[in-house]
């Protein structure tokens, strides 16, 4: 029987077995005749195991028809390098159809069957077809990306891909295809607990005796639970009294986040726009995006006089909405569209810079943030990030040759 859908003017081969030199270079050999033209080509080699699928268009035959010399002639290939083939009427043709074409990360440490099982499912119920996948990475976690066409609804998708992930403790990113997932792109960055392990006014409270007080107004505060302003300038009012230099003294107790490094120093090389925008204070966040080679940084700033701090601010709050128009700014300063913008948060003061930014990834982020976001990273890796821009373990690692 006809395949539903088959085109008799498309023939598709499909070819697998042990892999070794010159196969493809022999098959192409065996179908050039005339009349014959090459639509689309497919080959995968896994552990020395060859999958490949060639689409051919053919001269117009009978409907359902395979033209017997030239089927004859892929047999007999198949036979004479004992791999198992099959010659079909095609589908026509990769043309665009109805619905977005995405990119589907998913991230396990270790990734299970029953998680990609559960994430393709999804997948299906959304209409979706899986184009192709390959694995991005394997340390130090494993990572695997669909091309995926036919969604119709993004939204409930991210919705549905988001609460199957978190049932089976795996990460889901969606991101659209193509061309802002490819050349120049704006990366912003949240500080505190994304960039680095710490809560800066939580180390300044420290010094100054007030760290009980400050660390539960910051919880409530990161869980939406008080209005960002209210809680800093709380905050910041029991950092009264103390010296300047403990700038200095908290800067050196700062922790990055494992793989921020990496992470930094791969978008620089690869021609990134880094940017850190933060409800930090500049006196720390300055001296760190320096020692990462991050110029441009959005931030708070405590006042001081005379070498002492105040307790107040010195310059209008960077809140939710003050981060996502920093983001826009940058954008503008290098003339990128915002479909060109990754945004990295964790708390709801980032959910306005999320939502704005072409995407928004929630990392290590509270829940209200992670159902919000477009991707979540739980993985405790910051550069896990860059698999959901695309990039393989391979070209991390070549990276830093450049």
């Amino acid at each position: 029987m006809r395949p539903s859908g088959a085109d008799s003017r498309t023939l598709l081969v499909t070819l697998a077995g042990d892999d070794r030199p010159g196969l493809t270079t022999r098959l192409f050999d065996t179908v050039a005749l005339g009349g014959v033209d090459v639509l689309d080509v497919e080959q995968v080699v896994v552990r020395g195991h060859l999958s490949l699928a060639v689409l051919l268009a053919v001269s117009p035959v009978a409907p359902g028809d395979v033209p017997e010399d030239l089927s004859a002639r892929i047999a007999t290939f198949a036979d004479e390098h004992d791999l198992s083939h099959r010659v079909l009427p095609g589908t026509g043709d990769s043309a665009p159809g109805a619905g977005s074409r995405l990119h589907v990360a998913v991230l396990g440490r270790p990734l299970s069957p029953a998680a990609v099982a559960a994430v393709t499912s999804r997948l299906a119920a959304a209409g979706a077809n899986i184009d192709r996948v390959r694995r991005l990475s394997a340390e130090p976690v494993t990572t695997i990306e669909l091309d995926v066409s036919g969604v119709m609804d993004l939204r409930a998708l991210r919705r549905d891909l988001t609460a199957t992930a978190a049932s089976l403790g795996v990460d889901v990113a969606v991101s659209p295809s193509g061309l802002a997932r490819h050349g120049r792109r704006l990366v912003v960055l949240d500080v505190d607990s994304t960039l680095i392990q710490d809560e800066v006014i939580e180390l300044l409270a420290h010094q100054a005796g007030s760290g009980a007080e400050v660390a539960e107004v910051t919880a409530r505060a990161m869980r939406g639970e008080i209005d960002f302003e209210d809680s800093l300038r709380i905050r910041v009012a029991t950092l009264a009294g103390l010296p300047d230099e403990v700038f200095r003294t908290v800067g050196a107790q700062i922790r990055l986040t494992p793989g921020a490094q990496t992470l930094t120093r791969t978008l620089r090389r690869l021609g990134y726009t880094l940017a850190l925008v933060s409800g930090g204070f500049r006196q720390v966040v300055d001296p760190l995006a320096a020692s990462l080679g991050i110029r441009r940084v959005h931030a708070n700033s405590l006042e001081v006089v005379d070498g002492v701090l105040t307790g107040r601010l010195d310059a209008p709050v960077v809140d939710r909405r003050a981060k996502a128009d920093a983001l826009r700014r940058f954008a503008g300063d290098d003339d990128l569209p915002m479909s060109r913008t990754v945004a990295i948060g964790d708390g709801a003061n980032d959910l306005d810079m999320l939502a704005a930014a072409g995407l928004g990834i929630a990392f290590n982020a509270k829940p209200v943030v992670r159902e919000q976001a477009d991707a979540s990273v739980t993985m405790p890796y910051l550069d896990s990030v860059l698999f959901l821009l695309g990039l393989t373990h391979d070209e991390i690692a070549e990276a830093d040759d450049l």
